[in-house]
Formats: C-alpha cells, sequence, structure tokens
C-alpha cells in the first residue's frame, strides 16, 4: 500500500493532505524521513511517525475508552462534550467519508463513568450490542439507600419495567457494600441499570453512581485513567469475542 493511502485510511486527512504531509518531510518510516508519497510498505502491523507521533497501522480500530463523568456518548451531544473530543483526529477521522471515524458500541449515560468500546467495523459493533449475542456487562453501582438480601434477589429473578411486562433480571448480583452491589446484566435496554434498582425501592446515587468495570472477559484496567484511551490488543479482542459467542 502507498505511505499517502495507508496515511488516508488511519484517519490523517484527505488523500490531498496526506502527500502534503509525506512530502514536506512530517513522515517517517522506521525512523527515516519519507518524503514519497507513492512509496509502498506492508502495511499490517507498520509503525511510522507524523509529526513526531507515533502511530501503528490498523486495518480495523478496537479501542477502549475510560469514560468519565459528564461526556455523553454522541457526535452531536446536546447538552455535555462528546466522548469523541477525548479521541485524537486521526481516530475520529478515520477512513474518511460520511462514515468517518470509530463508533461507540452501545451507549454509557453522560453520568456514568467506566468501559466503553469504539470501532469502525460495523459487524464487531454489532456482535458486541446486539441483544442476541447476551454479552455480559459488569456494573458497579452505589445506591441512595442501604442494600438489603431482599433487593438483591428480586434483581435476581426479575423486575418488570414500565415499558415491558416482561420481567427483566440481573445475570449476577451480589453485594459489595452497605449501599453498593455489582450487577451484571446481558441486556442493554434504556437507562436498564438505574430503573431495576429502582424498581426494588432504592435509588442510584447522582454522582458517582454507575460505573462499568467489564465487557465480558475485558475489565478495565486499573492504570487506564480516567478520559484515557487505548488500542485493544489480540488477547482482548479474544476475549470479548469469546463472550459473544457464548451468547
Amino acid at each position: 500500500m502507498s505511505l499517502q493511502d495507508i496515511l488516508y485510511t488511519q484517519g490523517f486527512g484527505t488523500r490531498r493532505v496526506c502527500a502534503g504531509l509525506i512530502q514536506q518531510g512530517f513522515v517517517a518510516v522506521a525512523g527515516v524521513p519519507c518524503a514519497d508519497a507513492a512509496m509502498e510498505f506492508i502495511a499490517d502491523g507498520l509503525q511510522f511517525t507524523v509529526q513526531g507521533a507515533l502511530w501503528e497501522y490498523h486495518e480495523k480500530a478496537y479501542l477502549m475508552l475510560h469514560k468519565p463523568a459528564g461526556y455523553e456518548c454522541s457526535q452531536k451531544p446536546s447538552t455535555y462534550p462528546s466522548i469523541y473530543t477525548l479521541l485524537p483526529a486521526p481516530i475520529r477521522q478515520r477512513g474518511g467519508g460520511a462514515a468517518a471515524g470509530v463508533q461507540a458500541v452501545g451507549r454509557l449515560d453522560q453520568d456514568t463513568t467506566g468501559l466503553l468500546l469504539l470501532s469502525d467495523d460495523g459487524k464487531f459493533i454489532h456482535r458486541m450490542s446486539s441483544p442476541k449475542h447476551h454479552v455480559p456487562k459488569v456494573y458497579e453501582v452505589r445506591a441512595k439507600h442501604p442494600v438489603d438480601d431482599k433487593q438483591i434477589q428480586k434483581l435476581l429473578s426479575g423486575v418488570v419495567l414500565d415499558d415491558d411486562p416482561k420481567p427483566v433480571k440481573a445475570a449476577a448480583c451480589e453485594k459489595t457494600g452497605e449501599n453498593t452491589l455489582s450487577l451484571t446484566l446481558t441486556e442493554g435496554k434504556y437507562h436498564q441499570v438505574k430503573r431495576m434498582i429502582a424498581a426494588v425501592g432504592n435509588r442510584v446515587e447522582d454522582v458517582g453512581g454507575l460505573h462499568r468495570s467489564r465487557i465480558g472477559e475485558l475489565a478495565l484496567p486499573a492504570d487506564l485513567k480516567v478520559g484515557e484511551w487505548h488500542w485493544l490488543t489480540a488477547q482482548d479482542l479474544l476475549n470479548i469475542s469469546a463472550a459473544a459467542k457464548k451468547g
């Protein structure tokens, strides 16, 4: 693949812009500046720098983000800033065209923190977000009132939400403190955790009340700071793909 096309697919602008970056000496491969936009390289795994920043070629993007509170999972947010502003421009522009950039795999409310996946692979997004696959997602919940065993049992046996007569239940649920619990869901209904907690007579705290810690076998790393992101590793992808296949 030509160096110009590599930069284009990775989100560094139009082909003309990418050619300009190369011709001006802003792109280096293996530490060697390359001024020939047509020079070809084996793209898979290629590492290069653009204006001093190190990048690696990825045919498809698979990322995790430690979502902060106060951000919306929308390209066109209404009240709060978009989570996409936390990503570098090339990630937001990958592939070019109307569908450029990565998309969130499902959504977290603006006040919910934790693990969020993003990708530009449509099949992956569908597989991970489709209710048919029942991918387990673990939430750490801080409730306004003390959590008791009766509430835990109701969450496990099923509660009825106001938009569906069919009960929804937690795949797993355990008390982790006087006002805290860990809740595992395999569905993705609107505000589901908050509504389930309300259905058993409690309430999720408005601030710091809801945090997603795990999707499938993929846990949010302790060293990934709030607002930071990184590429998923091959092992990460195996872990979450296995969860989707089980569903």
